[in-house]
């Protein structure tokens, strides 16, 4: 017990209540094991211990942090957008139109491109004094930016016009995970003030993601018709309407494919956000390695690869990012403690 009040002192000092102490234990990764070890029967009960021992030195006062506006949000989001978009389109713009020689080296450039561009931070720290959690370590954004370029490289160059297309706008809808990051970032600062328990704030962080990931999915979905429909006027095909010739250029497997790569990214950066980096390029990097796999060596058709790959990865880390949202542990914005203001219930 004395060792780890040693070790967690500055958190124990700082704490408003126990639940606060809780928080910190969660994050360090403490469970149940240390807690019976510490002769108390969970991670909470050895917090309320820890709080009755430690004696209370009130923290310094944060420098308050404006909330960010929408428009500089949707600024940040336009131009990641355009970042992740440009390289793409180049990549599908030369796989239509030069020699299949010339294919190969042009992939290799625009997917160090797409990586260069997937592996930079975020363009507004999120606070003042961020730490690494905030925007990720070097070597996991570094990791991140490979399995983007991995993923979307493969569509755009094998799947054929519709594929290139929808790969492209699979790319450019990092823009809308951008802004979705952001603001379920701020959601969870806005009820780390508000929430009552550590309860309280599960509950209203729960239906944050379910939201977040249906408008990723409406932003890719729509990113990807608005290309097939600019598609449909350059090149028109056999009878029906626009949108009718639009949406049945991409067969059902394209459309699946896509929709399970917007579901993997969002996931994937909001853990790289929250500083649980490296699960997050874990799975990235073996859905794009088993994606180019099952392309070059097992032969599979690539949206089937693709909806295979980034499916089951979206499976693991959709679950993952829906626990990890809901510890307020996940959403500190500088390397000492933040006082959470849990208030007793009237």
């Amino acid at each position: 017990m004395r060792e780890l009040m040693e070790r967690h002192r500055t958190s124990c000092e700082q704490a408003v209540d126990a639940l606060e102490i809780a928080a910190a234990l969660e994050d360090a990764g403490l469970g149940p094991a240390e807690a019976a070890r510490c002769r108390h029967a969970d991670v909470f009960s050895l917090a309320e211990e820890l709080y009755a021992r430690v004696p209370r030195r009130p923290p310094t006062a944060p420098v308050p942090v404006p909330p960010v506006r929408r428009g500089q949000r949707s600024w940040q989001a336009l131009r990641s957008a355009v970042r992740h978009g440009l390289p793409a389109a180049v990549l599908a713009g030369g796989a239509a139109l030069l020699p299949s020689v010339a294919r190969g080296p042009l992939a290799v450039l625009c997917g160090g491109w797409l990586a260069w561009a997937a592996a930079r931070p975020p363009a507004r720290p999120d606070h003042p004094s961020a730490d690494a959690g905030s925007g990720g370590t070097v070597l996991h954004r570094a990791g991140h930016g490979v399995g983007v370029a991995l993923l979307v490289v493969l569509p755009v160059t094998a799947g054929g016009p519709a594929g290139a297309v929808l790969g492209v706008a699979a790319a450019t809808a990092a823009g809308a995970v951008e802004w979705a990051t952001g603001w379920l970032r701020q959601v969870a600062w806005s009820h780390l003030g508000a929430a009552r328990t550590m309860a309280d704030f599960r509950a209203r962080m729960w239906p944050a993601l379910p939201v977040a990931t249906g408008l990723q999915l409406l932003a890719t979905a729509g990113l990807g018709l608005v290309g097939l429909l600019l598609l449909d006027v350059v090149d028109p095909g056999p009878g029906g309407g626009l949108l009718y010739q639009a949406v049945q250029r991409a067969d059902g497997p394209q459309w699946a494919g896509q929709a399970a790569l917007g579901l993997l990214l969002l996931p994937a950066t909001v853990l790289l956000r929250c500083g649980r980096g490296t699960p997050a390029v874990a799975v990235l990097l073996a859905a794009g390695s088993a994606g180019l796999l099952l392309t070059t060596v097992a032969r599979w058709r690539p949206e089937t690869a693709q909806l295979f790959t980034c499916g089951s990865a979206a499976a693991l880390l959709l679950p993952y990012a829906w626990l990890v949202l809901g510890r307020p542990g996940a959403h500190r914005r500088s390397p000492t403690p933040v006082r959470i203001s849990w208030k007793d219930t009237p």
